[in-house]
């Protein structure tokens, strides 16, 4: 789920710097680059396909669930096509419900969901964006719970 990454950069040597030992040369750019610049080490929230995680129902549609992980990341959908079958969306509820052997399993809001990831998506900054629009999302999940033991967690308790 996190994972340790190196930044790599590109070093431009000005011509000027060439009469100088390339060693010299190099050396003078990267002091000019990273003179009092500080060495870090960066953790990244990166999940792997086929990884389980469990998240918080935080709203639901006709194309799905939308999940949350706190403050940390919240944008994961379940769309309709990977949830346990036979699934339905109640309107007046808002709420999918699960018909699991005749008994209908509601699908509430602030539940715990356990979800396989199926696709992790790096979508594109925009150029422009509405004022009204969502906040830019860097990193779009999309999860599965159609198997054994996804799904809300209350579930298989």
């Amino acid at each position: 789920m996190f994972m340790l990454a190196e930044l790599q950069d590109t070093l431009k040597v000005p011509p000027q710097s060439l009469s100088l030992a390339l060693q010299d040369a190099i050396t003078q750019e990267l002091a000019n680059l990273y003179f009092d610049k500080v060495d870090f080490r960066l953790v990244m929230f990166r999940p792997f396909v086929g990884e389980v995680l469990i998240a918080k129902l935080k709203r639901c549609d006709k194309a799905g669930l939308y999940l949350s992980l706190g403050s940390f990341f919240e944008d994961i959908h379940i769309p309709e096509h990977l949830l346990q079958q036979p699934s339905k969306f109640d309107e007046e509820e808002k709420l999918w419900i699960w018909n699991y052997n005749g008994a209908d399993m509601f699908m509430d809001l602030e539940e715990d969901v356990r979800f396989r990831v199926v696709q992790v998506k790096y979508p594109p900054i925009p150029i422009e964006q509405e004022k009204d629009a969502r906040p830019f999302a860097p990193m779009a999940i999309t999860g599965d719970i159609n198997a054994d033991g996804l799904g809300l967690v209350a579930w298989w308790s």
